[in-house]
């Protein structure tokens, strides 16, 4: 629990001075989501009341509307996507600059246990991760679970029973996301230590150019970093095979779900217990739904590698220096001068400049 808390206290700290951009992002998702929410219901009545009767008059001023609400769905949704991306490169900015003003004050002993490519890692790439990931969750995840509760309530208001179907299909999807999270987390894992060790090598042949070609062992570098470049690359690899799973996961328990769904919905279409429109609508609902937990699943993929980059920062700024300013500072011992008054100083003996 402490390590949570002093996880989310430093985040917080960071998006605290962006609440005004917050607030109005949530704003903007809201309003994107009750017109994305809207269309289907709009469309529904264009085909069972317009369609069906003739009304050429009713089609055309429902489409009216339905292409107004639209503009301002696309206009809401640029809006919340500027605002985020605002939102998150500051976050980066301010992490950075904490983390940085704080390994300045570490000593020798810092340095050592965390090592400087480390150090230079977490500062610059575990940044990056986080700042993305958090550019995802202002622009997708937000309106997802809105999205998500507001297409089961337009669902179960189209027609009850089939809605019944949703009880099947998001659990099962959820639970696949789940498995395959599980086994990525500990990859990520790996692959930001072995991040840790390409820099390493990497920095430690710059800086020892000179000693390296001094003693002829260019070859022995390059097997030395080739090593822990093809091991960061496996790792990637693995991780990312797992990860491509996701997506087709999700696509196939959203066919499956559409293909029980007109099953079903034929026959109640043929005892007349169902408009044509409300399938139209229900199927848009469907596919909204499905398609707010693909995008929890595309954050996913994003979510695991930037908690264990947040870890990697915590541990830094959590870590106070081992040489820290005494309360109460001792004074100087006093210096006799050679002319004049004794004064506190540093007296220097048998020391020349040239």
């Amino acid at each position: 629990m402490a390590r949570v808390s002093l996880q989310h206290g430093f985040a917080a700290r960071c998006l605290q001075p962006q609440w005004r951009g917050l607030v109005l992002l949530l704003a903007l998702q809201v309003a994107q989501t009750l017109a994305t929410l809207l269309l289907p219901h709009l469309s529904a009545d264009v085909i069972d009341l317009g369609v069906t009767r003739g009304d050429r008059a009713y089609v055309m001023r429902m489409g009216a509307v339905m292409l107004a609400l639209s503009l301002v769905q696309v206009a809401f949704a640029v809006g919340a996507t500027v605002i985020g991306a605002r939102v998150a490169m500051r976050y980066g900015r301010d992490l950075r600059a904490q983390v940085f003003s704080h390994v300045q004050g570490f000593s020798l002993h810092e340095m050592n246990r965390f090592g400087t490519p480390s150090l230079i890692t977490r500062s610059t790439n575990d940044v990056l991760q986080l700042q993305t990931a958090l550019l995802m969750i202002l622009t997708m995840i937000v309106s997802a679970p809105l999205m998500a509760v507001g297409g089961v309530m337009m669902a179960v208001r189209q027609d009850a029973h089939l809605s019944l179907l949703l009880a099947v299909s998001m659990p099962l999807m959820l639970l696949s996301v789940g498995l395959l999270m599980s086994r990525t987390i500990p990859h990520f894992q790996k692959m930001q230590g072995q991040i840790d060790r390409v820099n390493q090598i990497l920095r430690e042949q710059i800086t020892g150019l000179r000693v390296i070609r001094a003693f002829v062992r260019d070859a022995s570098e390059r097997k030395r970093f080739a090593v822990a470049n093809d091991t960061l690359t496996d790792t990637a690899l693995h991780t990312g095979r797992l990860m491509a799973a996701m997506i087709p996961m999700a696509v196939l328990v959203m066919q499956w779900s559409t293909i029980a769904l007109v099953w079903f919905a034929a026959g109640r279409i043929g005892a007349g217990t169902m408009q044509v429109g409300s399938l139209v609508a229900f199927l848009a609902y469907v596919a909204q739904i499905l398609m707010s937990v693909m995008m929890a699943a595309l954050l996913f993929a994003i979510v695991p590698r930037a908690l264990v980059c947040a870890r990697r920062i915590e541990d830094v700024l959590v870590t106070p220096s081992s040489v820290a300013e005494p309360p109460e500072p001792k004074a100087l011992p006093a210096v006799r001068a050679v002319k004049g008054p004794a004064r506190s100083g540093v007296e220097f003996k048998g020391v020349a400049f040239q």
